[in-house]
């Protein structure tokens, strides 16, 4: 089969296809025939050599959320089984033909649901929504929402529109601002733009000085929930900015289904009926071939993509 990897750092130009076997499923695993894959943008830095966070051993097959027919079922798994329809994340060599993936908290796509609005069951969507729950997000409150026309970004904008909330949208260009006003956020404002200050709740996936800004944006009493640091920065946080009354969580999926499983199944579950009744869009910016990968990853390297970038085997 063919297993798109990188063996040195570089521009996309270093992702090749190579030839490899087809995975066999081990215990709590089962093997995905991919109907679309998407790209997450940590592995642009990665695959650059980021250096922090983003350093990993080459060779390394990138991450990616794989919707797809289970082929295979391995050891240990009682609930999936082959033929069904997943959502899963790929924690490595995602870009492929077959896909080996945990199966414990893969999920089930309804047959009617179209692929690119699936690949956010596994990981965005859930995030997105318990991002908002770890920010005890009210009706009527505002929310700033980082990075808002991103993977979880535009995801996080709808949903908190759906708990009441009204949303400010932080963006890089003009072009997304729109994007994320299609989205129903009430006001956008651009990165080096002027912010709004008194907000309810911050969300950031970003890290660096764009967190400590966000900080500065709360209101008394207000939240701000860290997800993320696209940056490659997790700065540290002056004491003394918490003084007002302010407060900084840090929010991780996997963590939260360890320590809250059930209420990360009713995460999943919300989002999956949420898309079914057409009140959360999942955003397709572009397809690509798996052979293309390099050109996905150049719309990433850009920030040009207005949510999901996905391959096609």
């Amino acid at each position: 089969m063919r297993l798109v990897r990188l063996h040195a750092y570089g521009g996309p130009e270093v992702l090749q296809v190579d030839e490899a076997p087809v995975p066999e499923p081990g215990p709590g695993q089962v093997v995905v025939r991919p109907e679309v894959i998407a790209v997450n943008f940590a592995d642009t830095k990665i695959r650059a050599g980021g250096g922090g966070i983003f350093t990993r051993p080459v060779p390394y097959g990138p991450t990616g959320e794989v919707v797809g027919e289970v082929t295979a079922v391995g050891p240990e798994v009682t609930s999936l089984a082959v033929g069904d329809r997943i959502s899963a994340l790929a924690g490595e060599n995602a870009y492929a033909d077959f896909v080996a993936v945990d199966a414990a908290w893969a999920a089930l796509v309804p047959p009617d649901m179209d692929a690119a609005s699936a690949t956010v069951l596994a990981m965005l969507g859930p995030t997105a929504l318990g991002v908002l729950h770890m920010g005890r997000v009210a009706p009527g409150e505002t929310v700033l929402v980082q990075s808002a026309a991103g993977g979880v970004g535009h995801l996080a904008v709808q949903l908190a529109k759906v708990l009441g909330a009204k949303v400010v949208g932080v963006v890089g260009s003009a072009t997304k601002a729109d994007f994320v006003r299609s989205l129903g956020a009430d006001d956008v404002v651009t990165t080096d733009g002027e912010w709004p200050t008194g907000v309810d709740v911050v969300l950031d996936a970003v890290g660096g000085s764009i967190l400590l800004r966000g900080l500065e944006s709360l209101a008394p009493l207000g939240r701000a929930v860290m997800y993320g640091a696209a940056s490659g920065e997790i700065p540290d946080v002056p004491s003394r900015s918490l003084f007002g009354l302010r407060s900084l969580a840090g929010f991780g999926v996997l963590a939260w289904r360890e320590s809250r499983p059930d209420e990360a199944r009713a995460d999943t579950a919300k989002v999956t009926q949420l898309i079914a009744d057409g009140r959360l869009r999942v955003a397709q910016h572009a397809t690509f071939a798996l052979t293309d990968a390099a050109k996905a990853h150049q719309v990433m390297d850009e920030r040009a993509n207005l949510g999901r970038v996905l391959l096609v085997p």
